[in-house]
């Protein structure tokens, strides 16, 4: 494995700072610096960019950002035995490499950055999705990033490109691609981490359209989407029927039969739908 910087090995790393990985934290290491510098590459050119990173763990991925030319990593780390790990990539990048101690679930770090943003992590596995959904679902759009680069178990990041029809189609493709381009951008092995998760992993690129591919409201989209996915294998006008008393009325008005079930309905369609209910 060739060495992107002249710090030591992450295994070497993690001995020397005693750092075995916790289930509780939703753990996983990924000590290869090869597929590091990969991810960070997939996130597109760094140069004159600041990046919000997400437990980052022993620093691997760190790493490969501050080495393709980010020109600041702001990465949020829960666990205090990584900081020292961290602490030394930052002497060896002076002045790029911010650390901040806490849970990313209670802060907002992207108001310590500076745009162009772009966010890249291998995202803890126990708060993944509720990352993603609140970086989607931000009071003003376009946001504050550009780009998300974020790895997920493979099952979560197919639902976020899944299209209708798929029983991976969901509230998390119709929340990424109503205001982003999302794609699969690399998978990985579960032979890749350390500790071995039991599943496998896959990295989901996502870039903010400037607006949203079809108009709707977002608070109204939202709920809509919400309800319709919560019993899936209902009919429409079952599941969203307390969304208005002329439910099908609406759903009829935009060409959506009141017996389909939320599966087999197009991200447009259900904006169609959002906009029914805001006019009425």
């Amino acid at each position: 494995m060739s060495q992107i910087d002249d710090l030591p090995p992450l295994r070497e790393v993690i001995a020397t700072h005693g750092l075995s990985a916790r289930k509780a934290l939703g753990q996983n290491f990924l000590l290869d610096l090869n597929l590091t510098a990969r991810i960070a590459r997939t996130a597109g050119d760094l140069t004159g960019a600041d990046v919000l990173e997400i437990g980052p763990g022993p620093g691997g991925l760190t790493r490969g950002l501050l080495a393709e030319g980010a020109r600041k990593v702001l990465a949020v780390e829960k666990d205090p035995r990584c900081l020292p790990a961290l602490a030394e990539i930052s002497a060896r990048y002076p002045g790029r490499l911010e650390v901040v101690e806490g849970d990313a679930l209670q802060i907002d770090p992207l108001a310590h950055l500076t745009p162009p943003i772009r966010i890249v992590a291998n995202l803890p596995y126990n708060v993944g999705t509720e990352l993603l959904v609140r970086w989607l679902t931000p009071p003003q759009w376009p946001p504050v990033w550009e780009t998300l680069t974020l790895m997920f178990q493979r099952e979560v990041a197919e639902r976020i490109v899944a299209q209708p029809g798929s029983k991976a189609y969901g509230r998390l493709a119709l929340l990424a691609q109503w205001r982003t381009d999302a794609r699969l951008a690399l998978s990985l092995p579960p032979e890749a981490f350390t500790p071995p998760p039991k599943v496998s992993s896959a990295v989901v690129h996502l870039t903010a359209l400037p607006e949203p591919r079809f108009p709707a409201r977002a608070d109204i989209l939202e709920r809509l989407v919400a309800r319709a996915f919560n019993q899936r294998r209902k009919m429409l006008r079952s599941s969203l029927k307390s969304m208005s008393p002329q439910i099908e009325d609406h759903l009829n008005a935009v060409g959506i039969a009141p017996t389909d079930r939320a599966e087999t309905v197009s991200l447009e369609g259900f904006c169609a739908l959002a906009r029914a209910l805001e006019a009425e």
